[in-house]
């Protein structure tokens, strides 16, 4: 982060100690994603190395996930979009150490496609490693969230405003024409707009 020495950021991280906390390596060749995934998780026992189902080349990161999970490192694999990329992920781990599978549902959508299929056969694969979770990543609206639990996906990451309309869940149509309105009504006094 811009500003913030690597001490700064590793002190902070020890902080929320029951709380995971996930840190992408920066590399793009093997080798170096390795390295650093080894000195990432070293920082504090809740972190989490963040590894790209594939690096830029689209060559898939199977040998970095193997060394670092062999390694006893918590992964959480990121940049995931389908259940054959979960399915060569799981043959590269173990069954002990844990393993997040991070797949954007949001930016799937966002090319017209169902992420829905995608999440199921996922689940349905890792549901014989006690050690892997299914990460719902790249929300975009609050009923993600409900589709998220409703497929039986473990985990779900959500921004701060989508959290804030999730409170909205449970108010009747009618409530919500009501408050909508009255919405208009205030944006209408503020514009002092006249006709």
């Amino acid at each position: 982060m811009k500003g913030r020495s690597g001490k700064d950021m590793v002190s902070k991280i020890k902080k929320q100690k029951k709380k995971p906390v996930s840190l992408e390596v920066f590399a793009d060749e093997q080798k170096s994603m390795i390295e650093q995934g080894k000195k990432i998780s070293t920082w504090a026992k809740n972190v989490y190395v963040k590894v790209p189902v594939i690096n830029s080349k689209n060559e898939f990161s199977g040998a970095v996930i193997k060394e670092l999970n062999n390694n006893k490192i918590k992964l959480n694999i990121t940049a995931v979009y389908s259940a054959k990329q979960t399915e060569k992920i799981l043959k590269v781990i173990n069954n002990i150490d844990k393993v997040i599978i991070s797949i954007f549902a949001g930016r799937a959508a966002d090319t017209g496609k169902d992420p829905i299929p995608e999440f199921i056969k996922s689940i349905k694969l890792a549901k014989r490693f006690k050690n892997v979770e299914i990460l719902w990543a790249s929300v975009r609206e609050p009923y993600n969230f409900l589709q998220a639990k409703q497929i039986g996906c473990h985990i779900i990451t959500i921004p701060p405003s989508i959290i804030e309309k999730i409170e909205n869940f449970g108010k009747s149509y009618d409530q919500l024409s009501k408050e909508t309105v009255k919405a208009f009504l205030a944006d209408a006094k503020k514009s002092k707009f006249k006709i």
